[in-house]
């Protein structure tokens, strides 16, 4: 069986739109694709009177060694969020199948299987938030297409390990694609899932360079897989899904000194989520730091309606998460700078 046999048959019959840039080979004189021949006012829209490349190269094999894989194995969109929109409308055929979540989790998982009408079947995670294995296992049915799982969790910050990543893999062969969201992954010690996908066509692990790579603004996201997926969602991606000034922003972000930088940050960033873990802790009307692996901790209190209002008051916006599943009493906490996590740790006690 192959893995395609999963996606949509119209899918994968599908005519793909060959966008003027894709037909351009090497021309100097561009007439092809009705652009302005003048470059707009301003040095940093320099270049932008052309249509960017779908798949820029250079980015594609900055992206390849920060990850470990091969081009063939990428593919680049706006965030995470457009990957997923695509893996749904690859795999899942309206009103007839479904995805499987673990809630509390992202939200886009659903949403997008709902835009598509694509049933959204939960085998919520357990009461430490760690991975049901026989519940989502259980939850599995023939019309299931794909299988989320975020690790590290948003909004618990807890991680799944790898081990139980290829056991559900192993469980899902031939049945559905096992989708693994490693957004935060960068701040955890856990190791990434990518190096089992040559293992697991059916794999597809998700990455971003909008947290530990301070990107969020332009909008980055890779979706990681076997060639042959690869090559599916580029049938349907948009004609030009990276903006030029995204891609400049990415690829001096992934220079040397881009990544001095972000591993600086991400340095303090782990040593601050300890520093705030323990001095939450002990503040009156906290009753749990929930341990985190990622750029977050989520925290109960007595009265996180109370908390917020107080925050926001003092000018911190944190994410109220009580509408989630075993989260009724809980904000989420990003870890910001020292300073902004002193204020916080401030106007909370």
């Amino acid at each position: 069986m192959s893995v395609l046999d999963l996606a949509r048959p119209e899918i994968r019959m599908l005519e793909p739109y060959s966008s003027a840039r894709m037909e351009a080979s090497g021309g100097q004189i561009m007439l092809n694709a009705n652009e302005s021949a003048w470059e707009p006012v301003g040095e940093a829209s320099a270049g932008c009177n052309r249509y960017p490349e779908p798949q820029p190269q250079p980015l594609l094999q900055a992206l390849a060694e920060l990850y470990g894989v091969q081009r063939e194995q990428l593919f680049v969109g706006r965030g995470s969020d457009e990957a997923i929109d695509l893996l749904v409308r690859a795999f899942c055929r309206a009103g007839e199948d479904a995805v499987v979540i673990q809630p509390p989790t992202f939200g886009m998982y659903a949403v997008c299987a709902r835009i598509q009408n694509a049933a959204v079947i939960e085998a919520p995670l357990a009461q430490d938030f760690s991975l049901d294995i026989p519940a989502l296992l259980g939850a599995i049915t023939p019309a299931v297409k794909l299988v989320f799982l975020c690790t590290p969790n948003n909004p618990s910050g807890k991680s799944i390990s790898r081990a139980a990543i290829e056991q559900v893999a192993q469980a899902l062969a031939g049945k559905a694609m096992l989708v693994v969201d490693e957004a935060y992954i960068e701040f955890s010690d856990q190791p990434s899932a990518i190096e089992l996908i040559g293992r697991h066509e059916h794999l597809v692990v998700l990455r971003t360079l909008s947290k530990a790579w301070a990107l969020a603004g332009a909008r980055i996201g890779s979706l990681i897989a076997s060639p042959e997926v690869i090559a599916l969602i580029r049938r349907i991606m948009p004609p030009y899904p990276l903006p030029l000034p995204c891609v400049a922003a990415a690829q001096a972000a992934l220079s040397s000194a881009g990544q001095a930088a972000a591993r600086s940050h991400i340095d303090t960033v782990r040593e601050q989520r300890g520093l705030m873990y323990r001095s939450l802790a002990e503040l009156p009307g906290v009753r749990e730091v929930l341990p985190s692996d990622a750029n977050f901790l989520a925290v109960r209190f007595d009265d996180a309606g109370g908390v917020y209002r107080r925050l926001l008051e003092a000018g911190i916006v944190v994410r109220d998460v009580r509408k989630y599943p075993n989260l009724r009493d809980a904000l989420r906490i990003t870890i910001g700078t020292p300073e902004e996590n002193a204020r916080v740790l401030g106007s909370i006690s």
